[in-house]
């Protein structure tokens, strides 16, 4: 007798990107997003609009992503969505959605934590870590070290007690006048500058809380300082002046990953959340891999910022242990 195919339609909305995604057991057939470009000429996302854009974008991509990965609709088993944490104006599109879409074909719902499903993405595809491992997750949002005992049981070792690291990312380009969405442009620039330029200070704090919002000062400091004795000096020296912060910002984040590694013990490391995709980040990581024997993990490129597909592979997980939510559930911003 043949098992029961497990189909499933993830929705993502907790920001600025709607994504959908189908998975059918632990195979993502397809995974679609719609950005939103409004927010550029903003320099950030504005919440009223990006929850605008969402209740536009839903509809039609749903039913692209449907035809996409050739699933009817009836074929269904459950629908999951993105709970939170994240803007609660987007979030609600995107509950609202799923509630009424589940009600509709009378299957269950399933609700997943944001922040799981960017550690949960390293299960799409091969190699797959095993547990333990200890994951540095890295957004706009959130920077934490979570040590990772079974699919949902997540122990927060360390985290950021102000901004996180993403956020640094952000304001240093917006300190530099480069457009929305600064953090990869920040990146861009800084593969053709030298990392050892200026120095910015990174604090020496004891256990494995972050800290960023000093070296985001320190970093405005030094910029209008310069710019006052020469009003071209950011665009002279872009590029190493990216490379420099990037180097100090990717610097804490492993200083603090290998603290936390020694500490509990573990040679499992992996990366995820949207500046997991940061390419000074991934050297710096395989590099530790190579001098301290770690077996490292670090999702393809469309799984490390926000999507559906990494919804979609924690709800398969949810769906095999039969958590599912009542129709009363509402989404939380934190």
């Amino acid at each position: 007798m043949n098992q029961k195919v497990i189909t499933i339609l993830a929705i993502e909305s907790s920001c600025d990107d709607t994504s959908v995604s189908i998975i059918q057991d632990e195979k993502i057939l397809c995974n679609s997003i719609a950005s939103q470009e409004i927010h550029k000429q903003y320099g950030g996302v504005v919440p009223e609009l990006a929850s605008r854009a969402h209740q536009q974008n839903i509809v039609p991509l749903i039913d692209t992503t449907l035809k996409n990965a050739g699933v009817n609709v009836k074929d269904l088993n459950a629908i999951a969505f993105t709970a939170g944490p994240g803007l609660i104006g987007s979030l609600m599109v995107g509950v609202s959605f799923a509630k009424a879409m589940a009600l509709s074909l009378n299957i269950p719902l399933i609700a997943i934590n944001h922040m799981q499903a960017h550690i949960l993405a390293h299960f799409i595809d091969e190699p797959k870590p095993s547990f333990p491992f200890l994951c540095l997750t890295v957004s706009g949002g959130h920077t934490q070290l979570v040590l990772v005992h079974a699919h949902f049981t997540h122990e927060v070792i360390g985290k950021t007690i102000d901004d996180a690291a993403g956020e640094a990312f952000d304001k240093v380009a917006k300190i530099l006048d480069l457009p929305y969405p600064g953090g990869p442009l920040v990146d861009k620039y800084a593969q053709n500058g030298n990392p050892n330029r200026f120095e910015f200070p990174i604090p020496n704090m004891d256990g494995l809380d972050y800290s960023f919002s000093g070296l985001k000062t320190s970093f405005l400091y030094f910029i209008q300082k310069q710019v006052k004795v020469d009003a071209n000096f950011v665009a002279n020296n872009l590029a190493d002046i990216c490379a420099s912060i990037q180097h100090a910002i990717v610097k804490q984040l492993i200083l603090k990953l290998i603290k936390a590694a020694k500490q509990v013990n573990c040679n499992q490391i992996a990366i995820a959340g949207g500046v997991s995709a940061n390419s000074a980040l991934r050297k710096a990581l395989e590099a530790e891999s190579k001098k301290r024997n770690w077996k490292i993990f670090i999702p393809k490129l469309e799984y490390c910022t926000d999507n559906a597909a990494m919804i979609a592979i924690a709800a398969h997980y949810k769906y095999l242990s039969g958590e599912f939510e009542e129709q009363s559930i509402a989404p939380y911003a934190r």
